[in-house]
């Protein structure tokens, strides 16, 4: 496997689902913000099956395996250039092979650093600023981190691929990390874009690759005001809701509508015509409960024409 040119010194960036959603909705935003371009996919059946079913109705659904596919982009001011590779799941057959088989990939494109983002639940509160914790496989990356305003991770474990990755990649002498971005612990299973934008932070000033962030920050100041008015009301220290403008309560849902399916298309054809928009698709995607459903059709933007 080669891109046409070859890609100059890129990194690698591999992310999957976690807590607070943290590592996967930072890798879609930087795919979308840098109108990333698809260049690999694996095989969904070398690595998962199926144990269990979904019923709908009394039907059962057909439901199709998680997509491992990575993305490239190349940078325009002669820095180095990316790949993010998103996993729709971790693998449930043979992850150390996945690893090599993704590292190995990788290495035909010519990387030099590998970097995967996870998340750090402590006892932060959702107003407070997100830290960004970092474990290096090399002592220069680590030393980088320190000085992009990552605090090292003492003694602690990454769960799953995040770690593992890392591992494989040292086994193949590259270096690199993982970047953790700190969640509240209370709402742990709860999307946490702050967290997300802290990470993406460090990993521009560490990779020079520069995004705008604002998109992800507005949506970060929604949700840091509705949980922190809903801890608020669970410790009952106000009786007032979340103003009406502020993102819906973590447990609540939006149903879908006509006028919203319609503002999907206009989204999807908007996104079609500049990826940039991708992410505001996203979103809309999100808040509607729809994201799965439509996920393949989102990731079809990222195609090359």
């Amino acid at each position: 496997m080669e891109a046409s040119p070859p890609l100059k010194d890129p990194w690698l960036l591999a992310v999957w689902p976690g807590m607070g959603g943290v590592a996967i909705s930072a890798g879609y935003y930087l795919m979308a913000k840098l109108g990333m371009h698809l260049v690999l996919e694996f095989p969904a059946t070398d690595y998962f099956d199926r144990d269990e079913v979904y019923v709908k109705r009394g039907l059962i659904v057909t439901r199709r395996l998680p997509r491992s596919r990575m993305f490239a982009w190349r940078a325009p001011n002669g820095g180095n250039d990316l790949l993010v590779f998103i996993g729709e799941a971790q693998p449930q057959l043979r992850a150390g092979e996945f690893c090599a088989r993704l590292i190995a990939s990788a290495r035909d494109l010519r990387i030099s650093k590998v970097h995967t983002f996870a998340a750090m639940a402590t006892q932060m509160r959702p107003a407070e600023r997100s830290r960004v914790f970092g474990a290096a496989i090399d002592k220069a990356t680590l030393e980088k981190f320190q000085r992009a305003g990552v605090e090292p991770l003492e003694t602690a474990t990454i769960s799953g691929l995040n770690g593992t990755l890392l591992e494989t990649a040292a086994a193949h002498g590259l270096t690199g990390g993982c970047l953790l971005g700190e969640i509240p612990h209370v709402f742990s299973q709860i999307p946490f874009p702050k967290a997300s934008m802290a990470v993406l932070e460090a990993f521009s000033r560490l990779s020079g690759v520069s995004v705008d962030l604002a998109e992800l920050k507005s949506q970060a100041d929604r949700v840091d005001r509705t949980l922190e008015d809903f801890l608020l009301r669970m410790e009952g220290d106000t009786p007032q809701g979340p103003d009406d403008d502020s993102e819906p309560s973590p447990v609540g849902t939006r149903k879908k509508d006509p006028a919203a399916l319609e503002r999907l298309e206009e989204l999807f054809e908007e996104a079609g015509r500049d990826r940039a928009r991708a992410f505001e698709l996203k979103q809309e995607l999100d808040r509607l409960g729809l994201f799965e459903e439509y996920e393949d059709r989102f990731l079809d933007l990222f195609k090359e024409p």
